[in-house]
């Protein structure tokens, strides 16, 4: 008798559960409102909807002017002085020196990347990178790049030379040239 008890229990239960969600629903008789309402959105006009814009594929593009001298940066170093760029039949390049290996490379393709002191001096060495990526310590009187460039001043900042080139005419005149050096790039 207890478990027949338990039994019709559980069925009333099971019953609520499924006739208790009903309750809230009321039948309404009058929707009228509504279907006004409806009828008056549907006789609206509808809106237009754009198309979608169209889209050109993407073109990729391989720069390869990487490796190429900065147009940005001056070749000659400007001066008010321009009596070292006057023609001079005295000046030439000494021909019988043996070469160094900076001289291999053209000035635009050499960076100053640094500098350091002699310990215990005051002679300053300034750091070059060739295109190579390799670095070298240069003073000055030390050659570089192919038109016959001598180092003549390094301070912390930039390395002065000057080279000897054609004037066009058979003949030499000199240049100066100064390489600065780069900010560090991150």
């Amino acid at each position: 008798m207890i478990q027949n008890n338990t039994r019709s229990k559980g069925r009333l239960g099971l019953a609520l559960l499924l006739v208790l969600p009903l309750a809230g629903c009321l039948w309404v008789d009058d929707t009228q409102d509504l279907e006004r309402y409806t009828r008056e959105q549907q006789a609206r006009p509808s809106g237009k909807i754009e198309p979608l814009p169209t889209f050109k594929p993407y073109e990729s593009f391989v720069y390869e002017g990487a490796s190429l001298r900065n147009p940005f940066r001056p070749i000659v170093r400007v001066t008010a002085d321009r009596d070292e760029n006057t023609v001079n039949d005295a000046v030439q390049p000494d021909l019988d020196r043996p070469k160094e290996y900076l001289e291999e490379f053209s000035v635009d393709d050499l960076h100053m990347v640094g500098i350091i002191t002699e310990p215990g001096g005051n002679t300053l060495w300034a750091l070059i990178k060739d295109p190579n990526q390799e670095v070298h310590r240069v003073v000055a009187g030390n050659y570089l790049g192919n038109d016959y460039g001598e180092v003549t001043e390094i301070s912390e900042r930039e390395l002065q030379l000057v080279e000897i080139i054609s004037n066009g005419r058979g003949g030499w005149m000199k240049r100066p040239r100064t390489l600065t050096l780069e900010e560090q790039q991150d």
